[in-house]
């Protein structure tokens, strides 16, 4: 994804480049929005502000002013349909770990072309790589996505385009970059993240507009379900049309969810029929 524009800041000043000894560089020491706007709007920037600020108390990073975050996105987006990336790190330190030092945040805003419109069925294999199991991180977008690139770099056949992990148990925990949900018995669910992984945005309104539960979900739940869905924040609700050798329909639920996201975000309207 190129970036068309991007900006910096410490604190609630605009600086030309990211300061030296940044520990999000450093150390991953941060956090990350990615939010897609429509004519300039974002719609589920509460959501996304949200999640923001519960992942800086876990971290106990100081957030910016979300009035000033919010009106220099809204300048940068210029009106666009466009995806905006905020990171937030902790700000500047010297070497070591240790956070004391740093407590003025520095954040970047940046934005980028919208994805391509999704397929009419993804095709998703089973990564090797599993995520550690580490409760105080689950749920939030830190910045170090290590294991979601050693994921991802496990394929580069353009037939398949997403990748469904594990935890270190075993149990599925999402895709490399979307969270899933499946139908069972009439039934949706959707694996918690309590122990790894991420919240995503798209995935709680999924979650109340189903409704779906949450639960420990087994490599043979999702091969064995009567329909399979992607979701996040940037590309909504993406259908599941093959695992390996699974393979499924197109299912008039997902379809229903699809056009019910349409209606409801703007910015999903023109990717259903």
């Amino acid at each position: 994804m190129s970036v068309t524009a991007v900006r910096y800041f410490v604190g609630d000043q605009t600086v030309p480049a990211l300061p030296d000894l940044d520990r999000g560089l450093a150390y991953g020491d941060g956090l990350f929005e990615t939010v897609r706007a429509h004519q300039g709007r974002m719609h589920w920037w509460p959501a996304h502000w949200q999640r923001l600020q519960r992942g800086a108390a876990m971290l106990r990073i100081t957030l910016p002013d979300e009035r000033i975050v919010l009106a220099e996105a809204t300048r940068l987006l210029d009106g666009g349909n466009v995806v905006l990336k905020l990171v937030v790190t902790r700000g500047s330190g010297g070497r070591g770990y240790s956070p004391v030092q740093a407590c003025v945040p520095n954040w970047t805003l940046s934005t980028h072309p919208l994805p391509p419109s999704p397929a009419a069925g993804l095709s998703l294999r089973w990564c090797d790589t599993r995520l550690a199991l580490q409760p105080a991180l689950a749920g939030i977008k830190h910045c170090n996505r290590l294991e979601q690139v050693l994921a991802r770099g496990e394929w580069d056949d353009p037939a398949i385009d997403e990748g469904l992990v594990c935890s270190s148990e075993g149990d599925v925990v999402s895709a490399t970059a979307a969270n899933v949900f499946i139908l069972r018995q009439g039934a949706w669910s959707t694996p918690q993240v309590d122990r790894c992984g991420v919240a995503g945005v798209c995935r709680a309104w999924a979650l109340k507009a189903l409704p779906a539960r949450e639960a420990r979900l087994a490599v043979t739940d999702v091969e064995a379900a009567d329909a399979v869905f992607l979701c996040n924040g940037v590309r909504g609700i993406l259908p599941v049309a093959r695992l390996g050798a699974r393979t499924w329909q197109p299912h008039l639920q997902v379809v229903a969810l699809q056009h019910r996201l349409a209606a409801e975000h703007p910015a999903f309207a023109t990717e259903v029929s």
